[in-house]
């Protein structure tokens, strides 16, 4: 009988020490943290890939060759891929500090007099992350923009590949100079009436640039609601720290008129017993 009690009290242990740890994951951040590195995952991934397979359609069907001595876009490409393996990293660090910034304010809320001290310097650094949030949020908005811009070409490339029976007997080109890959002095273009043209399109290096450049996109877009989704965690976070600080305050001046008036009490107390011996 003793046994069987000892064993429900220790399960109900283990169950409100269950309850009582998730209670305190941040949910809110954990779902935006897992967005954010799903999109900068998709994005890095993909769009370090389209770059490699860019690299191969200039070179292979637009005859282009990689000089050392200018800054070509080959070039580019290689300080673009480095700017990504920055970025997968960058934003690696930064999920795990939102987490940990969730983490605390959640062991905050629920307890206002644990281990976890409400403090200015805790309501600064949810301050701090809001605006530095803010900033990425905007950064990302310019990466899906500059993002957008190779989809473009090559959704334009790529629609007329499918539409050749459509397109044949025009003569539509595609010159390089026009979207500023090469110099005005540089004529590099393909035109629709040639076998390399054709070559290309045939090819598998068009079609899976294309939807890789796709893929990086919705990364990106994934990444931006990513950004919102922690502006509204760090700002509901930063306003329950808030008005927890608050609360905090008028439960210590409470205590301490509780204190005065009990000591006040007191005093008068022995007083009057005083003056009645």
């Amino acid at each position: 009988m003793e046994e069987n009690m000892e064993e429900g009290q220790t399960q109900k242990g283990c169950s409100e020490c269950c309850i009582k740890c998730l209670s305190g994951i941040p949910y809110a951040s954990l779902i935006a943290t897992i967005l954010l590195y799903a999109g900068v995952a998709l994005f890095c991934g993909c769009g370090h890939e389209a770059l490699s397979g860019t690299v191969t359609i200039l070179q292979n069907y637009f005859e282009m060759i990689r000089t050392v001595e200018t800054l070509d876009v080959f070039t580019m490409i290689d300080i673009l891929k480095y700017v990504i393996y920055g970025v997968a990293a960058a934003f690696f660090v930064y999920g795990i500090l939102l987490m940990v910034e969730g983490f605390f304010t959640t062991g905050a809320i629920r307890d206002l007099y644990g281990d976890f001290k409400i403090t200015t310097c805790g309501r600064c650094v949810s301050a701090w992350f809001i605006m530095l949030t803010y900033i990425f949020m905007l950064a990302w908005l310019g990466v899906t923009a500059f993002t957008s811009l190779p989809v473009f070409m090559y959704f334009n490339i790529w629609n007329i590949c499918q539409n050749m029976t459509v397109a044949e007997g025009t003569n539509v080109c595609f010159d390089l100079r026009q979207f500023g890959i090469v110099t005005p002095s540089d004529e590099k273009k393909i035109c629709t009436n040639t076998e390399m043209f054709k070559k290309m399109c045939a090819s598998d290096e068009l079609d899976l640039t294309f939807h890789l450049f796709v893929c990086a996109l919705a990364g990106a877009g994934a990444a931006v609601i990513a950004m919102v989704h922690y502006l509204m965690v760090l700002a509901a976070n930063w306003a329950y720290v808030k008005d927890a600080c608050r609360m905090q305050k008028y439960e210590d001046i409470k205590s301490k008129e509780e204190q005065e008036l009990h000591d006040i009490h007191s005093t008068r107390s022995k007083e009057r017993l005083n003056a009645y011996t």
